[in-house]
C-alpha cells in the first residue's frame, strides 16, 4: 500500500460486535484478566495482551503500528512527548560510562539533554558537524552507543549526509538514531535510508494543529541483526533478571522497542495519554496532503525572501542555491516541510520583524496548521553561549519560520509589512 492509503488504515481491525469506521478511544487505566493463569502468563509474555496503559493501549496500540508502517519500520513505541522519545533511545542504548555521539546541529531541547542532563547519568556527549561527517570516526570508541542527528535540522534547516554517516555506523556497529520530526514519514525515511531509529515529536506535523504533546520511537527490522551478539549492546544479550531471565535479542520480537516497553516504559511512565493517541491517529489520516502544501508554500515564501534585501541568508534545502539541495534531492521526496529560516543584520532587527508580523503567530512550536514565527537565539536556544549558537547553525539574526496553510500570498504580504 502507498502512504496516504496507510495512514488511513493500517494497524486497526474493526471489532465485529463493533464494527466503528474511527478507531475507538480506550479510556482505561488498566485490564481484566479472564483469570490468574492468564494474568501470570501475561507477565511472562507467554501470551501477548493488554495488561496497564502504562505499558500499552488499544488505541496506542493502533497509532503505534500505523506510524510504524508509515516510517517502514518494524514495531514503535508511543510516548508522552518527544523528548520522552529521545530519551528513551538514549535509556536504551547507554549506561554510565558510555557516551554518544550527536550533530551539533540540533533542536534546543535536544542539546541541552546531551550536553548538560545525560551528564548527571555519567554518559558523555560529543558533538560532530552535520557538514563534516568524516569525523565521526575519530569520535568512536568501544564505549560509543549511539550517532545522533536529524533528518532536517531545527532551526538551521540543513540535510545530513545518510549515506555517509550509516557507513560509518554500521563500520563499528553502533546504533544511529534520527529526528525525524520535521521531515515526517511523509518527505523522509530514514530507515529505508539504513538508519536503525527514528524519533518524532508528534507534537508538530503529526497532530498538524498543535492539540497535544506527544512522541514515537520507530525500529528498524533490520537492527536485531546488529544488536544480536554485538558487545558494544550486552544488556540486549544476557538475561534481563528485572524480566524473569529474558534475553531480547531472543525472543522473535523486535528488541529495541521491546526493551524500551518492558523496562522503560515499565519503570519511567512517559507514556501517551489514550486521547493524545487518538489524536494523532486523526492527524496521521491528512498528512501526507498538509505536508505536500506546507512544502510548496514554504518554497514560494522562501523564494519570496531571497530576493529581499535586508535578508542576507535564506536556509531552506529545496532553493537551487542552497547548500542542502543536493542531498535534499537524494532524501527527500518532494519538499523540505514547512520549516525555513533566514538571517538578518542583528539580533535586534530580527526580534522587530518577529514582533511586527500579524498572520505569523510567536510560538515556540512548529509544524501547525497556523503559521508561526520564532527567534531561536532568544528562545529555543537561548541556553547556548555565543560559540555554541553558531556551531548549532543559530546567528543572533536568525528568524525561523513554520510556513502554515493559509493562502501563501498572505504570508508573503505580511513579511513585506514586516521587513520594511
Amino acid at each position: 500500500m502507498q502512504q496516504q492509503t496507510i495512514a488511513l488504515h493500517a494497524g486497526y481491525e474493526k471489532d465485529k460486535n463493533n464494527p466503528t469506521m474511527a478507531v475507538p478511544i480506550y479510556m482505561s487505566t488498566a485490564y481484566e484478566f479472564e483469570d490468574t493463569n492468564q494474568a501470570a502468563d501475561l507477565f511472562e509474555l507467554k501470551e501477548l495482551g493488554y495488561i496497564y496503559t502504562r505499558l500499552n493501549n488499544p488505541t496506542t496500540d493502533v497509532f503505534e503500528k500505523r506510524f510504524a508502517a508509515l516510517e517502514g519500520g518494524v514495531a514503535a513505541i508511543g510516548t508522552a512527548s518527544g523528548m520522552s522519545a529521545i530519551f528513551y533511545a538514549v535509556a536504551n542504548s547507554a549506561e554510565a560510562g558510555d557516551n554518544i555521539i550527536h550533530a551539533s546541529k540540533l533542536y534546543g531541547g535536544s542539546i541541552t539533554l546531551f550536553s548538560q542532563t545525560i551528564k548527571r547519568f555519567g554518559i558523555e556527549a560529543r558533538s560532530f558537524d552535520i557538514d563534516t561527517p568524516e569525523v565521526i570516526e575519530a569520535l568512536i570508541d568501544e564505549k560509543t552507543k549511539i550517532i545522533f542527528f536529524e533528518s532536517i535540522t531545527n532551526p538551521s534547516v540543513d540535510v545530513p549526509d545518510f549515506d555517509k554517516i550509516v557507513e560509518i555506523a554500521n563500520k563499528y556497529g553502533i546504533i544511529t538514531v534520527v529526528d525525524n520530526t520535521v521531515a515526517t514519514p511523509c518527505i523522509c525515511q530514514p530507515l529505508k535510508l539504513g538508519v536503525d531509529v527514528t524519533v518524532h515529536s508528534a507534537s508538530k506535523y503529526t497532530t498538524g494543529q498543535g492539540l497535544a504533546i506527544g512522541g514515537i520511537m520507530v525500529e528498524n527490522k533490520l537492527l536485531i541483526d546488529k544488536l544480536k551478539d554485538n558487545p558494544r549492546y550486552a544488556h540486549f544479550n544476557e538475561p534481563d533478571e528485572s524480566y524473569h531471565g529474558l534475553i531480547y535479542t531472543q525472543v522473535g520480537m523486535p528488541p529495541f522497542t521491546l526493551r524500551a516497553r518492558l523496562s522503560l516504559l515499565r519503570d519511567l511512565g512517559a507514556v501517551p495519554s489514550p486521547f493524545n493517541s487518538w489524536l494523532y491517529i486523526q492527524g496521521l489520516e491528512t498528512l501526507s496532503l498538509r505536508m505536500k502544501q506546507h512544502c510548496s508554500s514554504a518554497l514560494e515564501v522562501a523564494n519570496f525572501l531571497e530576493s529581499h534585501p535586508k535578508v542576507q541568508k535564506v536556509n531552506y534545502p529545496f532553493l537551487q542555491n542552497d547548500k542542502n539541495y543536493k542531498n535534499a534531492k537524494k532524501y527527500l521526496k518532494y519538499g523540505a516541510s514547512g520549516l525555513l529560516s533566514f538571517e538578518v543584520a542583528t539580533k535586534e532587527e530580527a526580534q522587530k520583524i518577529a514582533d511586527t508580523l500579524e498572520l505569523f503567530s510567536l510560538v515556540v512550536n512548529i509544524g501547525d496548521s497556523k503559521s508561526i514565527v520564532t527567534h531561536p537565539a532568544s528562545t529555543t536556544h537561548q541556553q547556548l553561549n555565543k560559540e555554541e549558537l553558531e556551531n548549532a547553525g543559530v546567528p543572533s539574526g536568525l528568524i525561523r519560520l513554520s510556513i502554515g496553510l493559509e493562502n501563501t500570498q498572505d504570508l508573503i504580504d505580511d513579511l513585506k509589512k514586516a521587513l520594511k
